[in-house]
């Protein structure tokens, strides 16, 4: 069974069970200083391993650039 979200506007499936973790592992592209919002709320980082996915989330995965 997987979980249907919203990861930056696409959509995306995780196993059910999925947390921010699991999601930032499979997204983050080795950076290791990304920030996370459900649903429109800043996920602090001591709670990804325990922030489940729920169907129909919208997160954003978000890492600093570089520019000038």
């Amino acid at each position: 069974m997987t979980v249907p979200i919203t990861v930056n506007g696409a959509p995306a499936e995780l196993p059910a069970g999925a947390t921010v973790a699991v999601l930032v592992a499979e997204r983050s592209g080795g950076h290791d200083r990304v920030a996370v919002a459900r649903n429109g709320d800043v996920v602090p980082r001591s709670s990804w391993a325990t922030t489940e996915l729920s169907p129909g989330d919208r997160l954003e995965v978000l890492a600093p650039t570089a520019g000038g």
